[in-house]
This record gives structure tokens, sequence and C-alpha cells, in this order.
């Protein structure tokens, strides 16, 4: 996805297609009046007919504009005045986009990043690149394109109203094409079937990764230094799969950053896929297990973004990687292992595999010192039970980090909500042979599953996103989503201070 910033006289912009917005009852935006006034009242004739009506997300549109360049106008309702805010503008954004795939329009220029209430010039720019840049994705790696496919966005430039924001469109345009890139590799990772995307082959893209990036260096950790160390949960779930466990870390050490900082970790869920293991998932569905990796991919594309970026900033990123199979080695229920930490765990349910994964390596990031440490997993269907797919489930027994990532979440349009983490909910994890046990019932299952990881995160500031809601969609839209990148990448700009 290309990206760029214009300016000068909207009326002799040159584009296939100008987006511009219109408040109800007619009222045009600025930019829609200047073109309006340009072609003579075009616009205002064409909208006293009626057709594009006063609701927030209504398209309507006008070719051969006189005194206008544009080849054509795509006027997008935006609603009340008062009401177009964060929400609405991302409302109306992707009724453009879908608008312009069913033009089979490929360039376009848009007009509206200007003009949200509640969002600041660099993140309303930003938005509307990054929704373009989804717009855009198409998986191709196993399959030809069919030939009469709409050709995918190619190209978004935003229009520069105001000369006081151009700094932040600019620095928006080259946040947006890196953040772009870290979504599009999370949702190719996560698209990839099972038998492609593999322990190993994540090994290999974070390889490949570090040979591209001067900022960043990986280290794979094979079975055997993962059992020298004593990680005895992660590996009990990769003994039922003939595809080894890998410990993936990779590094960036941007420029500028300070020496003594502490790094920010994140660490996400890498079950390349998921059947359950003796507890067996039942096969309705099953094929969409291959995204029980999303955690994993989503630090994959935090960090392309903050090569991409450079962000001057000291972050690792470690992706457990697994898959979980039935087999006469697997784990079963009523085993008994032995963590990183020392700690026992009796697993009850072999199905409950990511939090034995996620915690040794929670333990093994201790070793960085961190200043912060956010796990990012596609953990239990119970999140999405209690927070349906909109946002993720968010973690955490520190005040101030909750409200810090929630922030970012919110400015990043890839919004999170907090659920409790109280002492109250540990003793379901109670057993009477190991010192816990991986499953604590049907009652509050996100929470539980948050408290297990909780006893392996006490060295360290800690954050959990469950993103079983958020990751992928599924039914006829089936494919990942990328998120969070967005919110990952949004945290790590703010502990930079890239956007000050």
């Amino acid at each position: 996805m290309q990206f760029d910033i214009r300016s000068g006289d909207i009326a002799k912009a040159k584009t296939p297609c100008l987006i511009l917005g219109v408040f109800d009852k007619g009222r045009l935006s600025p930019s829609a009046a200047a073109v309006d006034k340009a072609s003579g009242g075009a616009l205002t004739a064409l909208l006293g007919k009626g057709d594009l009506g006063d609701q927030a997300g209504s398209t309507l549109v006008a070719y051969d504009l006189p005194q206008i360049a544009a080849e054509r106008v795509l006027l997008l309702g935006l609603g009340k005045r008062k009401a177009f805010t964060r929400g609405a503008y991302i409302k109306v954004l992707d009724a453009a986009l879908k608008r312009l795939a069913d033009m089979r329009v490929s360039d376009a220029l848009c007009a509206i990043a200007d003009l949200p209430r509640d969002i600041d010039p660099y993140h309303g720019a930003r938005i509307a690149l990054l929704r373009a840049a989804q717009a855009g994705y198409r998986y191709e790696h196993t399959k030809k394109p069919a030939r009469e496919a709409a050709p995918a966005l190619q190209r978004l430039d935003l229009w520069l109203a105001h000369k006081k924001d151009a700094d932040a469109f600019a620095l928006a345009a080259a946040h947006g094409r890196a953040i772009g890139a870290g979504v599009t590799l999370a949702r190719e990772l996560s698209d990839l079937p099972g038998n492609i995307c593999t322990p190993t082959h994540l090994a290999e893209r974070a390889l490949e990764l570090a040979e591209r990036y001067d900022t960043l260096s990986t280290e794979i950790l094979e079975e055997e230094d993962m059992r020298r160390l004593g990680m005895g949960a992660l590996l009990s779930v990769s003994s039922g799969s003939r595809q080894p466990a890998k410990l993936i870390v990779m590094r960036h050490r941007g420029a500028g950053a300070r020496k003594d900082a502490k790094p920010v970790v994140l660490v996400g869920k890498g079950l390349t896929f998921d059947a359950g293991g003796i507890s067996i998932k039942p096969a309705e569905a099953m094929d969409e297990m291959k995204y029980d990796m999303a955690g994993g991919a989503s630090v994959f594309g935090a960090l392309l973004a903050a090569c991409e970026m450079q962000l001057p900033l000291d972050v690792i990123g470690v992706v457990p990687a697994s898959e979980n199979l039935p087999g006469g080695a697997a784990n079963k229920p009523g085993d008994i292992v032995t963590s990183l930490s020392g700690q026992t765990i009796e697993i009850l349910n072999t199905d409950a595999e990511g939090r034995l994964i996620l915690c040794d390596a929670l333990t093994y990031v201790e070793r960085f010192d961190p200043a912060l440490v956010v796990d990012i997993a596609t953990l239990t269907g119970a999140c999405i039970v209690a927070l349906g797919r909109h946002p993720s489930g968010l973690f955490t027994n520190d005040d101030d980090l909750a409200a810090e990532i929630t922030a970012a979440g919110e400015d990043a349009a890839d919004r999170v909500w907090r659920l409790p983490l109280w002492d109250d909910y540990q003793k379901q994890l109670d057993c009477n042979f190991a010192d816990m046990a991986n499953v604590g019932g049907r009652d509050g299952g996100a929470i539980t599953a948050a408290a297990f990881l909780s006893r392996y995160t006490k060295a360290y500031p800690w954050a959990h996103l469950d993103i079983a809601g958020t990751a992928w969609l599924t039914g006829k839209e089936k494919g990942a989503t990328g998120r969070p990148v967005p919110l990952l990448s949004e945290l790590l700009i703010r502990r930079s201070g890239a956007a000050d």
C-alpha cells in the first residue's frame, strides 16, 4: 500500500477518485465546499436531489464535474457534525473503502482525515491509512487470485487542508506505512495453513527479519536448549507433535534508545495448530485453530513496525511456538509437569495449553529485567463469551498500566476492555496434587486463565491481552485481522516518545 500527503488547489488535484465529506442536511465540509465553488455549485445541485441522505456512511458518486481535475468524486455522508467522533469516522472510512472496492478503484485521494472532533490530526490521518491498508490486503499464498476479483486498493493519498498539520500528517504517513506492513505480516502468518506455518517456519521468518533490519537480532532456542533450562510446561505441549517446539527471541535496539533503559517485552502465544491434544476439540471449525498463533504473529508485526519506524526503544519479542496434537507421547489429563519457575502444574485439560507455553516464556523473560511485559494470546473462548469480538480482553493489577494500554487502544482504533484480576479467582486453580491446576472450571474462564499467568509475572510490570475474539473473523469473512498490532505499535510509539 502506498501513501502520500497532497496539498494545493483541491480542484486541480488529479486522482481517479476524490473523497469528500458531507454532513447532514447537505452541509459541505471545507474541502467539499472548495470543490463546490470551483465547479460552479455542482455539488450543491447534486445534493439538492436528495440521493445522498443524512445517514453516516451513505455514498454518492459524481463524474466529470466541471473545472474539477478528479475523474470522479465520492461524496461520503458524515452524519451530524456534533456526532462525528472517532466511532463515526471509522464507520464512514470503511464505507468509503467498500465503495472504492465496488467501483474497482485502486487509487484515491481522501479529504476527511482532519474532520473528526475527538482525534488529533496525527491519529486521524494514521487511522485512515491503516484502514486502507487493511482493506487492500489479499491472501494469495496458496491460491491464485480470481480473474474477476476487483483490484485491491493500492494507493490512498491524504489531503492536507491546513499547513499547521503538515508535520503530523507526514509522521502519520510514515508510521501508517510501518504499522500497515506489521498488520499485513501478522495477517499473512496467521492465514497460512498449519502444514506450512509450523514452529520451524516461524523461526525461519524471524531469522529473515533479522537479516532485513540492522536494528534487529534473533535467537532461536531449540527443544534441547529448553530442556536444559527446565521448561517442562512448554515442552509438554509439543510432546504429541512431530514438529519440534521453538522459543523465538527477537530484539530491536533502536538508534537513540537509552543504554540504561529497561526493555519493553512482548510475549506472543505461538500455537501454530491446536487440536486440543488428548482433550480433543470438536471437528467443526477446527481448521480455525491455525489462528492460535495470532498472538505470536502480532509480536512479529509489532517488531517489524518498530524497525520500520526506527523507534528509539529497546523492544524484545518472545514467541513460544508449538503444536498441540494428540499422540502417544502427548500430555494426558492428570499429568503433572514442572515449569521453568519450579512450580508444578496438574494438567486437567490438555486444551488449556496456551498458558503452559506462556508461563515458561514469562519466566524466561525475567532475565531481561524488563520495564514492562505484555503477553498476547488467543487464550480463551470465555473471553469471547464475555466481550464478543469488538474489544480484546485486558488483564492487569497495575491501574496506571491499564490506563496506558486502554488509551493506546483508543487512539489506535484497536480497543481493549479491562476485566478483573482479583485474588478471589486464584483459589479456583487449587488442586490436590500440584502447586496449581491449569484450569479453574467454567466460571470466569478468561479470568482464571489470566490468574494462572499472573503467578509467573511477579518480577515485573505485566499485562495480558486475550485476543481470542479479535484476532480473526469467522464465517464468510474468515481470515486474520492483524489485531492487536495497531495497539502494540501505539504503545511502543508512546513509550519511545516518537510522536511527541
